[in-house]
């Protein structure tokens, strides 16, 4: 195979890479349609499937792209991907098959689509296009922010945003399950974010948990029980639209801001603002995550945080790459790897939250946040602060590998055992 050509290569070098490409095409897509038509592909073809994208991953996205001028998102990534290099991603016939089984029942295709993402996040060339495409306003987004900028007010379904004050308000409203998040929470929360950055008469956002039914914690707001392990269980809880949509889409946003195309081609094109979380109860294992993409974090006394995925056989999101900057390399281990609680009266807890309140007091601090950051020079000073402090390409070589590693985890005998033994014993909503 000849060496791959970047965007900028010259007519006899394309050429030559799209022969390659061709003959390498038709050597997978044998290969695939040689593999049974029912269960995991097999290491062999994983082993050519990997070859064939270390080979030639920036001229397939390249292609995929019209030569990275139409952005992407993940899943329209994925799905034009098998479509054009068939044999190299899984059909929409057997996602659709896997999709409707139970964890343990699953063939394990997603693992293919981790093994693609990964490759082009790993790319320098088309890692960061594929970032700044899941950057970009969702449809859902734009088709509603009339309706948000007109009434001030929208119920998502499991989240409800309110501006007021110039502060957008998302409550995550999850009240049966503590705001377990499931691939419906993502969408509703990118939706949301969106919306708080799209519209210009919002200067600060704020995250906070609704109040509850569930008959542990019925009348109280609870945060976040982090990832919605029944729904794991069922096979409900997707790699692309849920463990990889949530890290590249709205948590990025909340870091890096949205990537719009106003404005003069001088200046950022892109649209930030300060972010607060109000943290009642708990923050567990995605909860947790939220707090380390926000500007300022107020938690009421009794509260505490945890990140217990490892306990539950998964990687916390970027939590591993962002929790050390926090809290230090040893406490950020006892919280990962042992699963260390972490309660807002420990003094060891400051390294992640900002204020520590009592639980009257709570609304007070809210909102005292969410005028202190207001100010004129505060969104230039965090953009700043979070390219010091985890610069885009450090993120983008964590999420290449995270990719790989997080599929393979879902897949995992021990993360099938835990849930499915989770599930019998009836046990909470969630906490991932």
């Amino acid at each position: 195979m000849t060496a791959r050509a970047t965007p900028g290569a010259g007519p006899v070098a394309a050429r030559e890479v799209r022969e390659d490409l061709g003959v390498a095409r038709a050597a997978l897509a044998r290969a695939a349609g040689a593999e049974p038509a029912a269960g995991a592909p097999s290491d062999a073809l994983r082993d050519l499937r990997a070859a064939f994208l270390d080979t030639h991953v920036e001229a397939v996205y390249a292609e995929l792209t019209d030569r990275h001028a139409r952005p992407l998102r993940l899943d329209e990534l994925c799905r034009a991907a098998a479509a054009a290099f068939p044999g190299l991603l899984p059909t929409a016939e057997q996602l659709a098959a896997d999709r409707a089984l139970a964890q343990e029942a699953k063939a394990g295709h997603e693992i293919d689509q981790g093994l693609f993402l990964g490759r082009v996040l790993g790319s320098p060339v088309a890692g960061p296009h594929l970032l700044d495409a899941m950057r970009r306003p969702t449809g859902r987004a734009l088709e509603l922010l009339a309706d948000f900028r007109r009434t001030g007010a929208l119920d998502l379904g499991t989240v409800r945003l309110e501006r007021a004050d110039g502060a957008a308000r998302i409550t995550m409203t999850r009240d049966d399950c503590l705001n377990a998040e499931d691939d419906r929470q993502v969408d509703d929360m990118e939706t949301a974010v969106d919306l708080a950055l799209l519209d210009p008469e919002v200067r600060v956002g704020l995250v906070r948990g609704g109040v509850m039914s569930h008959h542990r914690y019925r009348g109280r707001r609870v945060f976040s029980a982090g990832i919605n392990l029944k729904a794991l269980h069922a096979g409900d809880i997707s790699l692309v639209d849920f463990l990889l949509r949530r890290e590249t889409g709205y948590i990025q946003k909340l870091i890096r801001g949205l990537v719009v195309d106003d404005g003069p081609a001088w200046r950022p094109a892109v649209v930030e603002k300060p972010w607060v979380a109000a943290v009642d109860a708990f923050a567990i294992g995605g909860g947790c995550q939220l707090l380390l993409a926000v500007d300022h974090v107020i938690a009421e006394e009794d509260s505490y945080v945890s990140l217990p995925a490892a306990q539950e056989g998964i990687v916390p999101g970027v939590s591993n790459l962002r929790l050390t900057r926090a809290t230090g390399a040893r406490l950020a281990r006892q919280i990962i790897l042992s699963g260390r609680r972490l309660h807002a009266s420990e003094p060891q807890a400051r390294t992640l939250l900002d204020e520590v309140v009592a639980p009257e007091d709570m609304d007070g601090a809210v909102d005292r946040a969410l005028k202190s950051l207001q100010g004129d020079a505060v969104v230039a000073n965090r953009r700043m602060l979070n390219l010091s402090e985890e610069p885009p390409e450090e993120f983008r070589r964590y999420l290449a590998a995270f990719a790989l590693q997080q599929a393979l985890r879902l897949y995992s005998e021990d993360v099938i055992g835990k849930v499915g033994r989770f599930t019998a014993r009836g046990g909470g909503p969630g906490d991932g």
